[in-house]
């Protein structure tokens, strides 16, 4: 199945996934403390059952049984050396039974380890570790892909990123556990996941188990404000609960049905069930929504950027954002001598301080002689993201550091920024297209920075055209205006109020301004960048 296929799906009606799995095996006969994906691969029979269970139950797509295939989870039992066989064999299995009657999706989880930095998996390795595993359900012929139960999103984020290098084309869909509160246990907010997820190239994006029907409501109704993907539900059969030593799920197929009602009001598209769900759940709410139609995604594009905890969207009357540019070594000799010993407090404590005094986006530069810029950006980034819940801005002339940034950042980041200079655009910008990143426009040509707001204007409509091409829009783009000093020229502040009206008037993009340049090696700079601001 194509992702342009599986976005037709979604458009059409509610899209039903499958129940539990686990527990209808162990009802099955698989025994307690054993390896559910060997057993399964060894009594296919019994899955086949499930499978045919949740199809005539109304399941459009049924998952492959290798939640746990992995390296580091079969390494547990031993069996890391049937990595491929499990996999790829459990997906042929399971495509055989399905028939065609129903689509077949490898099923990827966590590995069970704590990501770096609170812990020793770090994205590289996560990413190797995803892709042999995508790669062998790749070759079992899964229609997709679904990675689930994430409860840490740098993980989740490590997972998207092998499967979209693996598989450029089928679809991939994400859900994360959500405590009732609506954050998982690692503290990400749904919003932040779901922004990082789809600029990233996640086909939907929603959550599961955890919690049951009710407690997803108010989650769904986040995601869809800021959804331009189709979103998931696929909650428990409600709270569990300990009866006689055992953990029961008591809500009933009725109950379950009436409030996948309530779901796809909200917005779902794709409904399933996990814990305690059986085909009799599936069925009932397969049942009760047969004659509603989905809500499709309710924008086209956002203006949004995400960090591992905190996100920051733009809108067209929202209040002005204020980016921190404080971490940036230049003029800084402090800091500088900081950096070139290694140090990053000084980072830290700045990321602190224009946290405390209303940034909302935090830059980071670390454009310094003498020193690794790529890996003190790397290290930077980790020490910032340490401090502070605010989304980033990458700041780099390098393309390397840029890329080398992108990949490592665990968000959807702002990049500042994107010039015509040729290595901007074949480095820079592809760089930013490649991890869904949004990009500020800079209007600096080859030649240099134009002389008039006209000039500006062409330069950015340049600059623009070659986004396009990559799949940018104007909701993924901020224009810099191009603020500079009166002390040299005292048609500066003309050719930027001139540049900011025609790229918020006429272009129809968000502006960015570089205030305090337009005051420097002046006198009462305050008051002069007051009247900037409210020009």
């Amino acid at each position: 199945m194509t992702r342009k296929e599986f976005k037709n799906l979604c458009a059409q009606h509610p899209v039903i996934l499958d129940g539990a799995t686990g527990t209808e095996m162990i009802k099955r006969g698989m025994p307690r403390g054993v390896c559910p994906e060997l057993w399964a691969f060894e009594n296919f029979d019994a899955l086949a059952d499930i499978h045919n269970s949740y199809i005539a139950a109304g399941s459009n797509i049924v998952y492959a049984p290798t939640f746990g295939a992995n390296k580091i989870k079969l390494a547990e039992y031993g069996l890391q050396d049937k990595l491929w066989e499990l996999n790829k064999g459990l997906v042929e299995k399971a495509k055989n039974n399905a028939a065609g009657r129903a689509l077949v999706f490898g099923d990827i989880a966590p590995t069970g380890m704590i990501f770096a930095p609170a812990g020793q998996l770090k994205l590289e390795a996560a990413v190797d570790i995803y892709k042999e595993q995508i790669a062998a359900v790749v070759a079992g012929g899964a229609d997709g892909i679904v990675i689930e139960t994430m409860i840490d999103f740098a993980e989740a984020r490590a997972a998207l990123i092998a499967a979209r290098e693996t598989v450029p084309d089928l679809p991939v869909i994400l859900t994360m556990t959500f405590e009732p509160g609506g954050m998982t246990l690692s503290g990400n907010p749904p919003e932040a996941c779901l922004i990082t997820a789809q600029a990233l190239g996640a086909d939907a994006f929603g959550c599961n188990c955890s919690c049951g029907p009710e407690a997803m409501l108010p989650i769904v109704s986040r995601l869809k404000e800021l959804a331009v993907i189709p979103i998931i539900a696929k909650p428990n059969a409600g709270m569990p609960k300990l009866e006689k030593g055992a953990t029961v799920f008591t809500m009933t197929p009725e109950e379950f049905g009436a409030e996948a009602r309530k779901l796809i009001a909200a917005g779902v598209n794709i409904l399933g069930g996990c814990c305690g769900t059986t085909p009799g759940h599936i069925a009932k709410a397969a049942e009760m929504i047969k004659d509603m139609r989905t809500e499709p995604p309710r924008k086209k594009a956002v203006s949004a950027i995400s960090g591992a905890r905190g996100w920051h969207k733009w809108e067209k009357n929202s209040p002005i954002t204020i980016i921190g540019e404080r971490i940036n070594p230049t003029g800084k000799k402090a800091l500088q001598a900081e950096l070139r010993q290694g140090s990053l407090e000084m980072v830290r404590r700045f990321a602190r301080e224009q946290t405390s005094a209303g940034a909302m986006v935090l830059d980071v530069n670390m454009g310094l002689s003498g020193i690794d810029e790529k890996e003190m950006m790397l290290a930077a980034i980790d020490a910032v993201t340490g401090v502070t819940d605010l989304p980033l801005c990458i700041d780099s002339g390098s393309a390397e550091v840029m890329e080398a940034a992108l990949r490592h950042y665990p968000g959807r980041a702002l990049v500042n920024s994107v010039t015509a200079e040729k290595n901007r655009i074949e480095g820079t910008l592809k760089a930013a297209a490649k991890y869904g990143a949004m990009i500020i426009i800079l209007p600096v040509a080859e030649s240099g920075i134009p002389a008039t707001a006209q000039e500006r204007a062409l330069c950015i409509q340049n600059i623009f055209a070659e986004a396009e091409k990559l799949g940018f829009n104007k909701e993924d783009i901020i224009i810099d205006a191009l603020t500079m000093t009166v002390s040299a020229d005292p048609m500066a502040a003309v050719n930027t109020l001139e540049t900011v009206e025609w790229a918020a008037k006429d272009f129809g993009c968000h502006v960015l301004l570089g205030l305090s340049n337009v005051s420097f090696g002046m006198p009462e700079r305050e008051k002069l960048n007051a009247a900037m601001l409210t020009m």
